[in-house]
């Protein structure tokens, strides 16, 4: 872990759904430009905590604190999803939630509707300012689409995309908010051994270019010991490991939640 305060500090999160501990006392850290994995059993806590993060459910206990270069801790917890979206946190899903009766490019727009400016009556009036912002919006949108290589489906509905172009177009939909750290739920799920591969690459760019923190929820092995920083496993609601891909590789906390104990 890097000595400056990290980006993401989560502090004894827990999340309890009537007698059911989805988790327990989790604790985690992300630190500027890392790559962090999640990984455990299906079952395991991974996506109520990625809900947690971006208040998709407002945890039971625990702090959850986002530091924004040059300004003032937030704390997440209880913020609605577009105010966590604001303050620098954005995320994809494991089940694909694009718009899927609106073109490639205007998926990416909406991803900029929180650093919007011009508000209701700048929409209804469409001053100068409105017209200019809409223009660098639209440049803005296909230079992220440019940047992903998926440029030449601007003017395709959502719907008619082939499968892994549409997992590539909600990260870009993603990058369009401007986020400090991006949440990838299952990026590579669906995806064939060559799109997997092109995935790889693609996360460490993305890295590179928009000089975000990386979160992903994974079942790929393979990608996540290729592109992890560090790596934490999840059990029961619980961290039961972290470490880096070679400690966790070995670690016999880790393959026993995998493979389960021999009972004889």
């Amino acid at each position: 872990m890097t000595e400056q305060a990290p980006l993401l500090q989560v502090s004894h999160l827990s999340m309890v759904f009537g007698g059911l501990k989805a988790l327990h006392d989790l604790e985690l850290e992300v630190g500027e430009g890392e790559i962090v994995a999640l990984i455990g059993p299906n079952g395991a806590g991974k996506t109520t905590f990625f809900n947690c993060l971006t208040g998709v459910y407002t945890p039971t206990a625990g702090d959850i604190w986002l530091t924004r270069s040059g300004q003032t801790p937030a704390r997440l917890n209880g913020l609605l999803p577009n105010r966590i979206t604001e303050k620098g946190l954005a995320r994809t899903f494991q089940n694909i939630r694009l718009f899927p009766e609106m073109t490639v490019l205007e998926n990416v727009m909406i991803g900029c509707h929180c650093r919007h400016r011009a508000g209701i009556l700048g929409a209804i009036l469409r001053g100068p300012a409105t017209r200019a912002e809409e223009k660098m919006i639209v440049a803005r949108s296909y230079a992220i689409l440019q940047q992903l290589r998926i440029e030449q489906h601007a003017n395709d509905l959502a719907k008619s995309l082939p499968y892994g172009v549409q997992r590539t177009l909600e990260i870009a939909r993603a990058l369009a908010t401007e986020p400090v750290i991006l949440l990838l739920d299952e990026p590579a799920a669906g995806l064939n051994p060559k799109e997997t591969s092109e995935l790889d690459a693609l996360i460490l760019q993305i890295r590179e270019r928009y000089r975000v923190s990386i979160v992903l929820i994974e079942h790929d092995m393979k990608l996540v010991m290729s592109l992890s920083d560090r790596i934490y496993v999840m059990d029961y609601g619980e961290r039961i490991a972290q470490g880096t891909p070679g400690e966790i590789r070995n670690n016999q906390a880790v393959i026993t939640a995998y493979l389960g104990e021999d009972d004889a």
